[in-house]
């Protein structure tokens, strides 16, 4: 299968439509030469309204205070491939303030084909249940701290930037004071060369 046929089907796609009672919105940017190859848990509500990845409180974390780059930089196809384990916005749990766990069918149904067709330079894994889903063996925390190998590529894992996650921010300050600006660097090597 061809790349652009892959994003049409993923774009069209509505298996989950019945289970999640509203017409799923699958997110992706992209194209199958983007340097960078980001795949994190799945879209939030603000991101289902808008459909452009990262357009909420998390995606200001990332851009701005993480990679230190523009919203053009970031959007650009040719420095970014952005998807998620999920495409679509869940929907919330029953208690109205966290989101339903993705549905994994999306992940196996997708994600595997995409990474078979991008010709990316390295990736970044967002979030433990991402990591989890491409290092099943390895702590979270472990990933974070080292340079790890994806398809024979370089993988980088961040922890969310959900602003939900800033007491783990918060007790590893070497996230912040250390490893966040070798990332910053692998990244402007990369976007900027």
């Amino acid at each position: 299968m061809k790349f652009d046929e892959l994003i049409k089907q993923i774009k069209k796609c509505r298996h989950c439509e019945s289970s999640f009672g509203f017409i799923p919105n699958p997110i992706i940017w992209g194209h199958a030469n983007s340097k960078i190859v980001q795949i994190s848990q799945a879209p939030s509500k603000s991101v289902h309204e808008s459909g452009k990845p990262f357009t909420d409180a998390s995606g200001k974390t990332l851009r701005n205070d993480w990679y230190q780059i523009t919203e053009e930089d970031f959007y650009n196809n040719d420095n970014f491939y952005i998807s998620a384990l999920a495409h679509c916005y869940p929907g919330k749990q029953s208690d109205g303030k966290s989101d339903k766990q993705p549905p994994k069918c999306c992940y196996k149904m997708w994600i595997q084909k995409e990474l078979e067709l991008i010709n990316n330079e390295i990736y970044i894994i967002i979030g433990s249940a991402s990591a989890k889903i491409f290092f099943p063996d390895e702590k979270f925390e472990d990933l974070i701290f080292k340079d790890n190998i994806l398809n024979g590529k370089k993988a980088i894992v961040l922890p969310h930037p959900s602003p939900l996650n800033r007491r783990w921010i918060k007790s590893h300050p070497e996230f912040l004071n250390k490893r966040i600006k070798e990332v910053r660097k692998t990244i402007y090597n990369l976007i900027y060369k």
